[in-house]
Protein backbone atom coordinates (compact mmCIF):
# COMPACT_ATOMS: atom_id res chain seq x y z
CA UNK A 1 0.00 0.00 0.00
CA UNK A 2 1.65 3.03 -0.96
CA UNK A 3 2.16 6.32 1.63
CA UNK A 4 -1.27 8.12 0.06
CA UNK A 5 -3.15 5.19 -0.22
CA UNK A 6 -2.22 4.68 3.64
CA UNK A 7 -3.04 8.25 4.11
CA UNK A 8 -6.52 8.16 2.62
CA UNK A 9 -7.34 4.97 4.40
CA UNK A 10 -6.48 6.41 7.78
CA UNK A 11 -8.53 9.72 6.75
CA UNK A 12 -11.80 7.99 6.14
CA UNK A 13 -11.50 5.73 9.25
CA UNK A 14 -10.72 8.78 11.54
CA UNK A 15 -14.31 10.62 9.83
CA UNK A 16 -15.87 7.46 10.15
CA UNK A 17 -15.13 6.97 14.01
CA UNK A 18 -15.74 11.36 14.62
CA UNK A 19 -19.08 10.65 12.92
CA UNK A 20 -20.07 7.53 14.58
CA UNK A 21 -19.25 9.35 17.73
CA UNK A 22 -20.95 12.43 16.61
CA UNK A 23 -23.93 9.70 16.09
CA UNK A 24 -23.60 8.22 19.42
CA UNK A 25 -23.76 11.83 21.05
CA UNK A 26 -27.37 12.39 19.34
CA UNK A 27 -28.53 9.28 20.76
CA UNK A 28 -27.40 9.92 24.18
CA UNK A 29 -28.92 13.07 23.71
CA UNK A 30 -32.42 12.32 22.29
CA UNK A 31 -32.65 10.13 25.28
CA UNK A 32 -31.90 12.64 27.48
CA UNK A 33 -33.98 15.22 26.03
CA UNK A 34 -36.81 12.70 26.08
CA UNK A 35 -37.09 12.81 29.46
CA UNK A 36 -36.74 16.51 30.12
CA UNK A 37 -39.94 16.45 27.55
CA UNK A 38 -41.71 14.51 29.54
CA UNK A 39 -41.42 16.09 32.52
CA UNK A 40 -41.65 19.88 30.77
CA UNK A 41 -45.06 19.46 28.67
CA UNK A 42 -47.07 19.29 31.85
CA UNK A 43 -49.75 17.50 32.97
CA UNK A 44 -52.42 19.14 30.67
CA UNK A 45 -50.30 16.70 27.74
CA UNK A 46 -50.98 14.27 26.13
CA UNK A 47 -48.26 12.08 23.19
CA UNK A 48 -49.40 9.18 21.25
CA UNK A 49 -45.38 8.19 21.93
CA UNK A 50 -41.60 9.34 21.49
CA UNK A 51 -39.25 8.13 19.66
CA UNK A 52 -35.58 8.72 20.02
CA UNK A 53 -33.48 8.08 17.13
CA UNK A 54 -29.89 8.87 15.89
CA UNK A 55 -30.73 11.91 14.53
CA UNK A 56 -32.34 12.74 17.21
CA UNK A 57 -36.29 12.85 18.71
CA UNK A 58 -40.03 12.37 17.28
CA UNK A 59 -42.78 13.21 18.93
CA UNK A 60 -46.16 11.60 17.54
CA UNK A 61 -49.47 12.95 18.30
CA UNK A 62 -48.94 16.18 20.47
CA UNK A 63 -51.89 17.78 22.60
CA UNK A 64 -51.48 20.27 24.87
CA UNK A 65 -55.39 20.94 26.61
CA UNK A 66 -55.98 24.47 27.49
CA UNK A 67 -56.91 25.53 30.82
CA UNK A 68 -60.47 26.35 31.94
CA UNK A 69 -60.93 30.25 30.75
CA UNK A 70 -58.83 30.09 27.45
CA UNK A 71 -60.82 30.64 24.55
CA UNK A 72 -60.33 27.47 22.45
CA UNK A 73 -60.29 23.68 23.28
CA UNK A 74 -56.24 23.80 23.00
CA UNK A 75 -53.04 25.24 23.23
CA UNK A 76 -51.48 23.14 21.11
CA UNK A 77 -51.67 19.97 18.72
CA UNK A 78 -49.23 18.54 16.32
CA UNK A 79 -49.12 15.24 14.05
CA UNK A 80 -45.60 15.09 14.35
CA UNK A 81 -42.61 17.08 16.08
CA UNK A 82 -39.13 16.23 15.43
CA UNK A 83 -36.54 17.41 18.11
CA UNK A 84 -32.52 17.83 17.27
CA UNK A 85 -31.02 17.88 20.29
CA UNK A 86 -27.32 20.49 20.55
CA UNK A 87 -24.37 18.11 21.06
CA UNK A 88 -22.84 20.60 23.44
CA UNK A 89 -25.87 20.26 25.91
CA UNK A 90 -23.92 16.58 27.06
CA UNK A 91 -21.21 19.00 28.33
CA UNK A 92 -23.73 20.88 30.95
CA UNK A 93 -25.21 23.86 31.31
CA UNK A 94 -28.79 25.24 30.13
CA UNK A 95 -29.94 22.22 27.70
CA UNK A 96 -29.77 23.43 23.89
CA UNK A 97 -32.12 22.05 21.46
CA UNK A 98 -30.55 22.51 17.43
CA UNK A 99 -34.06 22.90 16.07
CA UNK A 100 -37.46 22.33 16.30
CA UNK A 101 -39.74 21.12 13.25
CA UNK A 102 -43.46 20.48 13.81
CA UNK A 103 -46.06 19.14 11.09
CA UNK A 104 -49.57 19.32 11.15
CA UNK A 105 -49.59 21.60 13.58
CA UNK A 106 -52.30 23.84 15.42
CA UNK A 107 -51.80 26.56 18.01
CA UNK A 108 -54.07 28.81 19.87
CA UNK A 109 -53.27 32.74 21.00
CA UNK A 110 -55.32 34.61 23.32
CA UNK A 111 -55.06 38.62 23.68
CA UNK A 112 -56.63 39.33 26.90
CA UNK A 113 -59.24 42.12 27.44
CA UNK A 114 -55.95 43.85 28.88
CA UNK A 115 -53.75 43.60 25.61
CA UNK A 116 -51.74 41.16 27.22
CA UNK A 117 -51.14 38.22 24.37
CA UNK A 118 -50.98 34.78 25.41
CA UNK A 119 -49.01 32.12 23.85
CA UNK A 120 -48.29 27.90 25.16
CA UNK A 121 -48.63 29.28 29.06
CA UNK A 122 -48.38 25.33 29.77
CA UNK A 123 -44.64 25.49 28.58
CA UNK A 124 -44.04 29.61 28.66
CA UNK A 125 -45.55 30.26 31.94
CA UNK A 126 -44.36 27.02 33.83
CA UNK A 127 -42.76 27.45 36.97
CA UNK A 128 -40.83 25.54 39.24
CA UNK A 129 -40.98 25.63 43.05
CA UNK A 130 -37.74 28.24 42.93
CA UNK A 131 -39.85 30.71 41.17
CA UNK A 132 -38.48 29.99 37.14
CA UNK A 133 -38.77 27.71 34.67
CA UNK A 134 -35.47 26.28 33.85
CA UNK A 135 -33.17 27.64 30.75
CA UNK A 136 -34.05 26.07 27.42
CA UNK A 137 -31.96 27.53 24.18
CA UNK A 138 -33.84 26.43 21.07
CA UNK A 139 -31.93 27.50 17.98
CA UNK A 140 -34.66 27.38 15.63
CA UNK A 141 -38.51 26.31 15.33
CA UNK A 142 -40.39 25.98 12.27
CA UNK A 143 -43.60 24.88 11.11
CA UNK A 144 -44.97 23.63 8.62
CA UNK A 145 -49.03 24.03 6.86
CA UNK A 146 -49.58 24.78 10.44
CA UNK A 147 -52.60 26.85 11.58
CA UNK A 148 -53.00 29.53 13.83
CA UNK A 149 -55.97 30.58 16.31
CA UNK A 150 -56.07 33.94 17.44
CA UNK A 151 -58.69 35.53 19.52
CA UNK A 152 -58.73 39.16 20.40
CA UNK A 153 -60.63 40.15 23.33
CA UNK A 154 -59.29 43.56 23.53
CA UNK A 155 -62.02 44.63 20.42
CA UNK A 156 -65.01 42.46 21.38
CA UNK A 157 -66.34 40.09 24.23
CA UNK A 158 -66.28 37.04 23.70
CA UNK A 159 -62.75 37.52 21.58
CA UNK A 160 -62.88 37.86 18.39
CA UNK A 161 -61.37 34.82 16.35
CA UNK A 162 -58.91 35.44 13.50
CA UNK A 163 -57.56 32.24 11.58
CA UNK A 164 -54.59 31.79 9.52
CA UNK A 165 -54.10 28.30 7.41
CA UNK A 166 -51.43 27.12 5.62
CA UNK A 167 -48.85 29.17 7.81
CA UNK A 168 -45.63 28.86 7.40
CA UNK A 169 -43.03 29.80 9.64
CA UNK A 170 -39.73 29.87 11.23
CA UNK A 171 -38.50 31.84 14.50
CA UNK A 172 -35.67 31.36 16.09
CA UNK A 173 -33.05 31.51 18.72
CA UNK A 174 -35.50 31.68 21.84
CA UNK A 175 -34.07 31.51 24.79
CA UNK A 176 -36.57 30.14 27.49
CA UNK A 177 -38.45 31.10 29.83
CA UNK A 178 -37.26 34.56 29.83
CA UNK A 179 -37.35 35.50 26.08
CA UNK A 180 -34.86 38.19 26.89
CA UNK A 181 -33.10 37.92 23.68
CA UNK A 182 -34.04 38.80 19.91
CA UNK A 183 -36.10 36.36 17.97
CA UNK A 184 -35.67 36.38 14.26
CA UNK A 185 -39.53 35.50 13.13
CA UNK A 186 -41.00 35.22 9.44
CA UNK A 187 -43.89 33.81 8.42
CA UNK A 188 -46.45 33.45 5.79
CA UNK A 189 -50.10 31.89 5.43
CA UNK A 190 -53.36 32.41 4.11
CA UNK A 191 -56.12 34.54 6.69
CA UNK A 192 -59.49 33.20 6.60
CA UNK A 193 -62.56 35.15 6.03
CA UNK A 194 -66.26 35.13 5.94
CA UNK A 195 -66.35 36.20 2.53
CA UNK A 196 -62.43 35.68 0.83
CA UNK A 197 -59.11 34.39 1.78
CA UNK A 198 -55.93 36.78 1.58
CA UNK A 199 -52.56 36.80 1.95
CA UNK A 200 -50.36 37.25 5.30
CA UNK A 201 -46.59 37.53 5.17
CA UNK A 202 -44.63 39.10 8.71
CA UNK A 203 -40.73 39.40 9.16
CA UNK A 204 -38.46 40.90 11.38
CA UNK A 205 -37.04 40.65 15.33
CA UNK A 206 -38.82 40.39 17.98
CA UNK A 207 -37.93 40.62 22.01
CA UNK A 208 -41.26 39.48 24.01
CA UNK A 209 -39.47 40.19 27.16
CA UNK A 210 -38.97 43.68 26.49
CA UNK A 211 -41.21 44.22 23.49
CA UNK A 212 -38.36 45.94 21.46
CA UNK A 213 -39.51 45.36 17.58
CA UNK A 214 -38.50 45.51 14.33
CA UNK A 215 -41.09 44.25 12.23
CA UNK A 216 -42.69 44.74 8.73
CA UNK A 217 -46.38 43.03 8.14
CA UNK A 218 -48.03 42.67 4.98
CA UNK A 219 -51.64 41.47 4.14
CA UNK A 220 -52.83 41.02 0.76
CA UNK A 221 -56.63 40.89 -0.06
CA UNK A 222 -57.82 40.16 3.51
CA UNK A 223 -61.50 40.13 3.82
CA UNK A 224 -62.48 43.42 5.66
CA UNK A 225 -65.47 41.97 7.06
CA UNK A 226 -63.33 39.72 9.40
CA UNK A 227 -61.56 42.96 10.44
CA UNK A 228 -64.32 45.25 10.73
CA UNK A 229 -64.50 45.36 14.99
CA UNK A 230 -60.40 47.06 14.05
CA UNK A 231 -62.11 49.90 12.18
CA UNK A 232 -65.66 50.53 13.67
CA UNK A 233 -66.98 51.37 16.79
CA UNK A 234 -69.84 50.07 18.00
CA UNK A 235 -72.69 52.56 16.27
CA UNK A 236 -71.35 52.74 12.92
CA UNK A 237 -71.79 51.34 9.99
CA UNK A 238 -70.43 47.79 9.30
CA UNK A 239 -69.11 46.08 6.39
CA UNK A 240 -71.16 44.27 3.52
CA UNK A 241 -67.72 43.30 2.12
CA UNK A 242 -64.79 44.58 0.90
CA UNK A 243 -60.86 43.68 1.08
CA UNK A 244 -58.10 45.47 2.72
CA UNK A 245 -54.66 45.38 1.75
CA UNK A 246 -51.88 47.03 4.08
CA UNK A 247 -48.30 47.44 4.77
CA UNK A 248 -47.09 48.66 7.71
CA UNK A 249 -43.38 48.95 9.03
CA UNK A 250 -43.75 48.87 12.99
CA UNK A 251 -40.62 49.67 15.52
CA UNK A 252 -40.53 49.55 19.45
CA UNK A 253 -37.76 50.90 21.23
CA UNK A 254 -38.04 51.20 25.26
CA UNK A 255 -41.91 50.38 24.83
CA UNK A 256 -42.25 53.44 22.23
CA UNK A 257 -44.00 52.29 19.18
CA UNK A 258 -43.57 53.99 15.45
CA UNK A 259 -45.36 52.46 12.73
CA UNK A 260 -45.81 54.13 9.61
CA UNK A 261 -48.59 52.55 7.23
CA UNK A 262 -50.23 52.37 4.12
CA UNK A 263 -54.15 50.65 3.74
CA UNK A 264 -55.89 50.25 0.48
CA UNK A 265 -59.76 49.77 0.68
CA UNK A 266 -60.83 47.63 -2.37
CA UNK A 267 -64.63 47.61 -3.72
CA UNK A 268 -65.73 48.48 -0.03
CA UNK A 269 -69.60 48.09 0.27
CA UNK A 270 -71.07 49.57 3.99
CA UNK A 271 -74.35 48.02 5.47
CA UNK A 272 -76.97 50.91 5.35
CA UNK A 273 -77.00 53.18 7.68
CA UNK A 274 -78.83 56.18 6.50
CA UNK A 275 -76.42 58.93 5.10
CA UNK A 276 -74.87 60.53 8.34
CA UNK A 277 -73.85 57.31 9.02
CA UNK A 278 -69.62 56.97 9.65
CA UNK A 279 -67.00 54.31 8.61
CA UNK A 280 -63.88 54.75 11.39
CA UNK A 281 -65.46 58.28 12.05
CA UNK A 282 -65.74 59.95 8.69
CA UNK A 283 -68.87 59.71 6.97
CA UNK A 284 -69.78 56.80 4.81
CA UNK A 285 -71.34 58.83 1.83
CA UNK A 286 -67.87 60.45 2.10
CA UNK A 287 -66.08 57.28 1.56
CA UNK A 288 -68.30 55.74 -0.74
CA UNK A 289 -68.23 58.81 -2.96
CA UNK A 290 -64.36 58.91 -2.81
CA UNK A 291 -64.36 54.83 -4.41
CA UNK A 292 -67.04 55.60 -6.90
CA UNK A 293 -64.08 55.96 -9.53
CA UNK A 294 -61.38 53.16 -8.85
CA UNK A 295 -63.38 51.18 -6.52
CA UNK A 296 -60.20 51.62 -3.90
CA UNK A 297 -59.11 54.38 -1.72
CA UNK A 298 -55.46 54.41 -0.28
CA UNK A 299 -54.66 55.84 3.14
CA UNK A 300 -51.12 56.48 4.73
CA UNK A 301 -51.17 56.26 8.36
CA UNK A 302 -48.78 56.61 11.43
CA UNK A 303 -49.43 54.93 14.92
CA UNK A 304 -47.19 56.63 17.69
CA UNK A 305 -46.95 56.22 20.88
CA UNK A 306 -45.69 55.00 24.08
CA UNK A 307 -46.75 51.49 25.07
CA UNK A 308 -46.41 51.80 28.86
CA UNK A 309 -49.03 54.67 29.18
CA UNK A 310 -51.89 53.69 30.94
CA UNK A 311 -53.79 55.86 28.31
CA UNK A 312 -52.19 54.70 25.14
CA UNK A 313 -54.75 52.15 22.90
CA UNK A 314 -53.17 50.52 20.39
CA UNK A 315 -56.89 49.47 18.90
CA UNK A 316 -58.24 53.10 19.74
CA UNK A 317 -55.17 54.94 18.01
CA UNK A 318 -55.36 52.68 14.64
CA UNK A 319 -59.31 53.37 14.26
CA UNK A 320 -58.07 57.37 14.79
CA UNK A 321 -55.17 57.30 13.01
CA UNK A 322 -57.09 55.47 9.91
CA UNK A 323 -59.79 57.67 10.28
CA UNK A 324 -57.50 60.82 9.95
CA UNK A 325 -56.07 59.09 6.59
CA UNK A 326 -59.50 58.42 5.45
CA UNK A 327 -60.53 62.55 6.84
CA UNK A 328 -57.47 63.81 4.97
CA UNK A 329 -58.00 61.68 1.52
CA UNK A 330 -61.61 62.91 1.48
CA UNK A 331 -60.86 66.44 2.10
CA UNK A 332 -62.81 66.14 5.65
CA UNK A 333 -61.84 68.30 8.24
CA UNK A 334 -62.26 65.65 11.76
CA UNK A 335 -62.46 68.96 13.76
CA UNK A 336 -65.55 69.88 11.74
CA UNK A 337 -66.47 66.26 12.78
CA UNK A 338 -65.30 66.81 16.33
CA UNK A 339 -67.54 69.92 16.48
CA UNK A 340 -70.42 68.62 15.63
CA UNK A 341 -72.98 68.15 12.81
CA UNK A 342 -73.47 71.41 11.67
CA UNK A 343 -69.45 71.19 11.40
CA UNK A 344 -69.70 68.17 9.51
CA UNK A 345 -72.17 68.95 6.78
CA UNK A 346 -70.46 72.39 6.27
CA UNK A 347 -66.92 70.61 5.90
CA UNK A 348 -68.30 67.58 3.19
CA UNK A 349 -70.16 69.69 1.06
CA UNK A 350 -68.58 73.19 1.36
CA UNK A 351 -71.42 75.43 2.66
Amino acid sequence: MTRTRRRLVTAAAALFIIALVAAAGVHIAARQLQSRIESVLGPRASVGSIHAGWTGLEVLDLRIKAAPGWPAEDELRAARVRVVPDLRSLLGGPWRIASVHVEGGYLSAWRTSAGTTRLLPALLEQRTPSGEAPRIEIGSVELGDATLAFFDGSVRQPALPLRIEKLDAEAGPLVLPRLDQPIKIKLEGQFKGPQRDGHIAIDGEYTPATRDANVHARFAGVDMVALQPYLLKVAEAGVRRGALDLDLHATVSRNRLHAPGHLTLVNLELASDGPLGTFAGVPRKAVLAAMTDKGRLDVKFTLDGQLDDPSFSLNESLATKIASGLAESLGVSLSGVVKGLGGLVKGLFGR
